[in-house]
């Protein structure tokens, strides 16, 4: 299982305090530092609505001119998402065919059946 996010974002942050707190066996992966792929977010938008992955309300989005704002499709914004990883809805919990955007700890409960 991990967890995708970047080290700076606090709700990333918090979704690893709980990680830690409850001594769950969860890998970090920094998608600023390490990267991500096509298939990687392609795979994602398999198992969640790409809507809900693309993060429009990020500042990433509001700085993007006009024209990548516009006629966004599942593609665009994957192309997005590449270059600017932090339109990605922040964190994302990744285990095989299971995913879970955003951090609630009541859904990390259930998620963990704690």
């Amino acid at each position: 299982m991990t967890l995708f996010g970047i080290k700076n974002c606090d709700t990333v942050r918090k979704a690893q305090k709980f990680i830690e707190a409850n001594k769950l066996a969860v890998d970090f992966h920094d998608f600023r530092q390490d990267g991500l792929t096509r298939e990687q977010l392609e795979h994602w938008a398999s198992l969640t609505d790409w809507t809900l992955l693309f993060n429009k309300r990020s500042t990433s989005f509001r700085a993007l001119s006009e024209d990548d704002k516009n006629d966004i499709n599942q593609e665009k914004a994957i192309d997005l998402m590449l270059a600017n990883p932090t339109l990605i809805k922040r964190p994302v919990l990744v285990e095989q065919d299971k995913l879970m955007l955003g951090f609630k700890e009541a859904d990390y409960k259930a998620w963990f059946n704690l």
